[in-house]
């Protein structure tokens, strides 16, 4: 007879219960972080902090973690690496140089003799905590990307510049190493340098060479990515070999392997999966568990450490942003984006720290103080990017031009026959007359045993929303998706056809697995670019005496600008009541210019409006027959506003028995 038991002991030694918290712990943290604002990075590191011998001992650190976790420090490094847009480098390089230079030997010069004065460690220990300092992480490009400012100059410099400063960095890591070994001599760096070239030669000329073979050999997207991961660690071995780090081969394997492997391409997806999904957060969680942040509470060395590295770090690579300021020509709001973007550190500063408290250089106060900088650093960064790339966004030119190139389909996902007529009148009110593509009418069928049924009953859906648009002379055309999900299957769907506008109807009830896991339209907003219109209707739409449109300030420097005043204006037009637009002055200025040019000035009345809290003003203004349509903007772009968080709730609360659209460019 065989007896299965599974011990529950603290500790946990069993490994499937092991593998099972982690995974647990991957899966719940960035859900439960994202309410709180914190970056999930810093949430993996916390967490392993309280699963940790110096938090509640759920786990000890045992082979499994260690093993788990060095797959991970080598994927996070192969990923910097892999990420970097050599192209951009290629474009600014002399200017990237500069910065380089500066974001390296500032914060080494001011740094080294920073720590060895007021932190007392011995001058190797204090070049490579320095050297902590010089390196960075990216952490909030995508803030630029969100904005459409990530292909300007500063923007571009600081990128080929953080190459410079990591490189450099890793090397300084990799002497220092060396040099614990044995005498620093001049055979040592003779044979140092030696190595190093040779590596890089291997690596950089021959991996590429090896990878364009092998990719145009096998076509198997499995045995690709194999290949790939074996390379990651090909390049660790050489490193090893010639004396330096195996993060240091897995960071130069990222860069040989470059130009093979498109960012948009399917095999890039693939490794940014597996590693985001399990090998990066195990290393974080790994990382958590070796740091006692009960340290910092027991003396003032912890606290004066995590001080003085917080205050160096963000003070060199301020100098650093403010010389390349003067001598690159650039303005106070650039030299504080490159600031931001270069100010906060994750990966290599943290592979360098736990290389450095392994060998013994550094105690657990710096292991704590290097978690805490990293919360501080990105908290700083995101601040100051997000608040500089507003500015610089809104003084680049508009770029409306774009518009023309969007063609309009616009996708209607019907799950309610009692909002089958609401949505296709508003698909058909904001429609440009002009315009040949069809009304795309939605059926998603989750993917279940009854998902056949479910079909059969959808169509019948389906073809009264087809019947209900024929009257207004207007093709529609069907979809039908099968999915794991209504918002995964709307998403597939509107990148299948390209569609320019999706609608929906507003759900006025929140379960409980909405607030976890998010509603439809936060998954929709999170996870589309396209343009989304959410109504809500109680009495008929052309009722409707006059439109109030509330717009955000900076609203003429968001991505295809004309494209939603122009639905707006065939909308009013289509259902002739009076125009009553708020925004601020600058933003009312530019959609009067933008109606004129579209010849849709007149019955407009145009209203100052800055500040989303007297919103109840102009819903006390407002009749029962008006509709009101509110422009909301999404999380990190240049007009949002944490205020329009509270705005849909409020409306629902406030309009109930009138009609409103949520309209999120």
């Amino acid at each position: 007879m065989i007896t299965l038991g599974i011990a529950l002991q603290l500790p946990l030694h069993e490994p499937i219960l092991i593998f099972f918290v982690v995974l647990s712990i991957i899966l719940i943290t960035p859900i439960v972080l994202k309410f709180f604002h914190i970056p999930a990075l810093t949430g993996m590191i916390l967490a392993g902090v309280a699963i940790g011998p110096h938090g509640f001992h759920v786990l000890n650190r045992d082979t499994s973690i260690v093993l788990f976790g060095t797959v991970g420090l080598l994927y996070i490094m192969f990923t910097a690496g892999l990420e970097i847009d050599l192209s951009d480098f290629k474009k600014n390089r002399n200017k990237s140089m500069v910065f380089g230079a500066l974001t390296f030997f500032i914060p080494m010069l001011l740094g080294t003799p920073s720590v060895h004065y007021l932190l007392g460690y011995n001058w190797t220990s204090s070049i490579l905590l320095a050297s902590i300092f010089a390196s960075h992480t990216l952490i909030s490009y995508p803030i630029l990307s969100r904005m459409g400012i990530s292909k300007l100059e500063t923007v571009n410099v600081t990128v080929g510049g953080t190459l410079i400063t990591d490189t450099a960095s890793l090397i300084v890591l990799a002497a220092v190493v060396g040099s614990a070994e044995g005498n620093v001599d001049i055979y040592f760096w003779f044979k140092l340098i030696i190595s190093i070239a040779i590596f890089a030669i291997v690596v950089l000329a021959g991996f590429p060479i090896l990878g364009r073979w092998f990719f145009r050999a096998v076509q198997d997207s499995v045995s690709q990515y194999i290949f790939v991961l074996a390379m990651v660690f090909l390049g660790a071995i050489l490193a090893e070999l010639a004396g330096l780090e195996p993060i240091i081969g897995a960071f130069f394997s990222g860069l040989a392997l470059n130009r093979l492997i498109p960012h948009t391409s399917a095999l890039m997806n693939r490794t940014e999966f597996v590693g985001n999904a399990i090998f990066i957060p195990f290393f974080l969680i790994s990382v958590g568990m070796l740091v006692n942040l009960s340290s910092l509470f027991e003396g003032k060395t912890a606290i004066i450490t995590s001080s003085v590295m917080i205050v160096i770090g963000l003070i060199a690579k301020w100098l650093a942003a403010y010389l390349s300021q003067i001598i690159l020509k650039y303005n106070k709001v650039e030299r504080n984006l490159i600031f931001g973007l270069s100010s906060s550190r994750a990966a290599a500063t943290l592979a360098a720290a736990l290389i450095g408290y392994k060998i013994g250089f550094f105690g657990e106060d710096v292991l704590n103080g290097t978690v805490i900088m990293i919360l501080v650093t990105c908290l700083v960064s995101s601040f100051i990017v997000e608040k500089n790339a507003k500015i610089l966004a809104t003084q680049k030119e508009d770029n409306s031009d774009q518009t023309d190139q969007i063609i309009e389909r616009i996708l209607v996902p019907i799950s309610n026959p009692k909002t089958v007529e609401s949505l296709i009148n508003l698909a058909v009110l904001i429609k440009n007359p002009e315009s040949q593509h069809p009304i795309y009418a939605l059926a998603v069928v989750r993917d279940n045993n009854e998902a056949k049924d479910r079909i059969l009953s959808s169509t019948k859906m389906l073809e009264k929303a087809i019947q209900h648009a024929s009257a207004s002379d207007t093709l529609t055309q069907i979809i039908t998706r099968v999915d794991l999900n209504i918002s995964n299957g709307i998403i597939r769907a509107s990148k299948d056809i390209i569609a320019s506008d999706i609608l929906i109807g507003w759900n006025p009830k929140l379960t409980a697995k909405d607030r976890i896991f998010g509603t439809l339209l936060t998954n929709l907003l999170e996870n589309s670019e396209t343009m989304i219109w959410v109504g809500k209707w109680d009495l008929p739409m052309n009722s409707a005496r006059k439109i109030t449109v509330i717009v955000p300030e900076y609203a003429q420097y968001e991505h295809n600008f004309d494209l939603w005043v122009g639905k707006i204006k065939y909308l009013a037009k289509n259902l002739g009541g009076k125009l009553n637009i708020y925004s601020s002055e600058k933003t009312l200025k530019k959609i009067e210019d933008t109606l004129v040019e579209i010849k849709q000035s007149r019955d407009v009345a145009y209203f100052q409006f800055k500040d989303w809290k007297d919103i109840l003003n102009i819903r006390n203004s407002l009749s029962k027959d008006d509709l009101l349509i509110a422009v909301l903007s999404r999380k990190g772009s240049i007009s949002y506003d944490e205020t329009m968080e509270t705005i849909p709730r409020f409306l629902s609360q406030n309009l109930k028995d009138s009609n409103f659209i949520l309209l999120y460019p």
